[in-house]
């Protein structure tokens, strides 16, 4: 375990602060590589990114999020330990690479259903999710106010068939109401994301799927290659 002195800017007290390690989705014992020397910095009000960073894994080479390291000081201050950024801490990993399929049970051969119309393109989406092992997926005959296209058991999904890539509010939109109703969220879309769509969706580990028009999704970042992998 990586350990590095830390002073606490409030009350100049000193310790030794040990990172957490974590299990990365490969098994290998995973831990943020903290910036020797670099000062801690008091956390007066928290955001979502600033709770997060980049952590490479030595095993596979896989980027994830990982908690941020802190450290709780006994005169109450509460101190950000910064890390290194995960472009030193070795070579960059693809943006995303399949992991070994580890489901229950072998799946078929997915068969795609050609899309030609939006309709297609929810249908295409529902018999993927099937195809995955999620049981009862439906879709409402008209598209509700939350946009949530289809349902199935710890499961929510949107399919975005228009010809725009899909936005950073779709992935906040739909984090949100996964969020509210404490299912998973999975997006699929016919013209892509956008850089800050697919950013945010990495950060929040929400899966991100193109579908191309013979109707078969293909996952695009790591959250998607991992439910690919283990199925629902």
């Amino acid at each position: 375990m990586e350990s590095v002195p830390v002073r606490c800017p409030a009350c100049r007290r000193d310790h030794a602060y040990v990172t957490p390690i974590y299990p990365c989705p490969c098994g290998e014992p995973t831990a943020p590589p903290l910036l020797r020397g670099a000062p801690v910095v008091p956390i007066t009000h928290r955001t979502w990114n600033d709770d997060w960073v980049t952590v490479r894994c030595r095993g596979c080479g896989r980027h994830d999020q990982w908690p941020q390291p802190e450290l709780c000081c006994p005169c109450g201050a509460v101190l950000r330990v910064p890390v290194r950024p995960v472009a030193s801490a070795g070579a960059v990993r693809p943006a995303h690479i399949p992991l070994p399929r580890t489901a229950a049970a072998p799946r078929p051969a997915f068969r795609p259903l050609t899309i030609r119309t939006a309709r297609d393109a929810v249908a295409a989406a529902a018999l993927y999710l099937t195809w995955l092992g999620f049981e009862d997926v439906t879709h409402p005959v008209n598209r509700p106010a939350s946009r949530i296209d289809l349902r199935a058991s710890g499961l929510i999904a949107e399919v975005d068939s228009t010809t725009r890539p899909t936005a950073l509010r779709d992935v906040e939109c739909l984090w949100l109401n996964a969020l509210n109703g404490s299912v998973r969220g999975v997006l699929f879309s016919l013209a892509g994301y956008t850089p800050e769509a697919r950013k945010r969706a990495d950060t929040l580990r929400m899966p991100l799927f193109v579908l191309d028009l013979t109707g078969t999704p293909q996952p695009v970042n790591g959250a998607a290659d991992e439910l690919v992998s283990t199925g629902a």
